[in-house]
């Protein structure tokens, strides 16, 4: 069996799906609005550290998040399947936007709690939990068929991308302008995709031809895991994935002003923004490589192997002493994961059965977003035990050795290298 993707046409250029006016207005709304659900993150995390100094919170912070991507995932899925997706977007931006506006007030009042934590951060993993699939299943009614490699390809790339430049553009507006202004600008960034979605011809269908209803619970899941289980491509991306965001993810992140602090420098809140900033550079710089056509070989094998490398650089993050080392170990980290999500989501999209491809989206999600609710636990529940440092350095020594095992199996397996 053949290691690639499909190779591109002759004459097929690098960023096709940009080349197409729809998908470009498309691409233009979702980075915004990605941009500034992590906008949205770098924020609330810092004000959460300021205000409780609690490394037990920065964890329950990522759990309370990404739990309704782990149990609703696969649901959320099945409504991309049969309902109009152009609707579910538009309700998931204007969660996204109330989150938004009720930390900017609670941040003005003074009257941040515990609980507004949590509830906050709840409403905003059911906006991300809903728009993910409906935001990828769309793509197959926007471009042509030659171009919806490029397209799932750039679609992942924006959402990491947001996920990596969000914290930085994030911590440059609260440098100027202070936490709660800051968060209630970032509230308007919203507003482009709900403006896209109430203008578009695209997603208007309701049903998916043979999709199943949507239903929640496990027997869905074990459904769609039967869907799949017999691509190995589809299995190999779902395993790399799940243990990639149980042990480490980007739980790092809300434990991001701690590091600030540790490694001395005279400006903790400068150190975090350019800390967060060498992460976005990193994911600019491998969303050109990918995008370039010929740059990298979209394999399960390659992924794995990027998973490697991402958790080296990871380690030596945490082990760090030296700012200048540290902000090096982030661009190197926010290159391989941009370059490891974008492709992982590449090789499942394109080979979901259509019927049910909004589910084999839930499923991938509920790999790589739902299990990062662990590792709030394993990065940092633990750091209050052990240190950010030492929780963040033996997570991503375990995933190394998982990771290790995949890439020598199952990968290598499925996809052996190319003649």
């Amino acid at each position: 069996m053949s290691t690639n993707l499909s190779p591109p046409a002759p004459g097929t250029r690098s960023f096709a799906a940009l080349r197409n006016p729809d998908y470009r207005s498309f691409f233009l709304g979702s980075a915004i609005a990605m941009t500034a659900d992590n906008i949205e993150h770098v924020i609330s995390y810092w004000v959460i550290f300021e205000r409780f100094h609690s490394a037990t919170l920065g964890g329950i912070a990522v759990i309370t998040h990404w739990v309704p991507f782990l149990l609703l995932s696969v649901w959320a899925g099945g409504l991309a399947d049969r309902y109009p997706r152009r609707r579910i977007i538009q309700i998931a931006q204007g969660l996204f936007m109330f989150a938004s506006l009720s930390w900017g007030v609670l941040f003005l009042s003074g009257h941040l709690a515990y609980w507004h934590v949590v509830a906050l951060l709840t409403i905003h993993g059911m906006a991300g939990m809903l728009w993910t699939p409906a935001g990828q299943v769309i793509l197959h009614e926007m471009v042509k068929p030659e171009e919806l490699a490029s397209a799932v390809r750039l679609n992942a790339t924006a959402r990491t991308l947001g996920i990596l430049m969000g914290p930085a553009i994030g911590g440059g507006l609260m440098l100027a302008l202070g936490p709660a202004w800051a968060i209630l600008v970032n509230a308007l960034l919203f507003i482009p995709a709900i403006a896209w979605c109430s203008l578009t011809r695209f997603g208007r269908n309701r049903q998916a031809e043979g999709a199943a209803p949507a239903r929640r619970g496990l027997g869905d899941i074990a459904a769609t895991l039967r869907t799949v289980a017999h691509d190995r491509r589809i299995v190999a991306m779902l395993l790399l994935g799940g243990a990639t965001s149980f042990f480490v993810s980007n739980a790092f992140q809300a434990q991001m002003p701690q590091f600030a602090h540790d490694l001395g420098a005279e400006r903790a809140d400068f150190s975090y923004t350019l800390l967060l900033s060498s992460n976005a550079v990193g994911a600019i710089v491998a969303s050109i490589v990918l995008e370039s056509r010929g740059m990298l070989r979209v394999t399960p094998h390659t992924a794995a192997t990027l998973v490697l490398l991402w958790c080296l650089a990871i380690i030596g993050f945490a082990v760090s002493t030296s700012f200048i080392v540290s902000v090096c170990m982030m661009f190197l980290a926010g290159f391989l994961m941009l370059a490891y999500s974008s492709m992982a989501q590449t090789i499942v999209q394109m080979h979901a059965p259509p019927a049910s491809r909004g589910r084999v989206i839930g499923l991938f999600n509920m790999a790589v977003n739902g299990l990062r609710t662990f590792s709030g636990v394993s990065v940092g529940l633990l750091g209050s035990l052990v240190g950010v440092h030492w929780s963040l350095g033996l997570s991503a020594a375990v995933l190394l050795g998982v990771a290790l095992v995949l890439r020598l199996t199952l990968c290598r397996q499925a996809y052996p290298p190319a003649v």
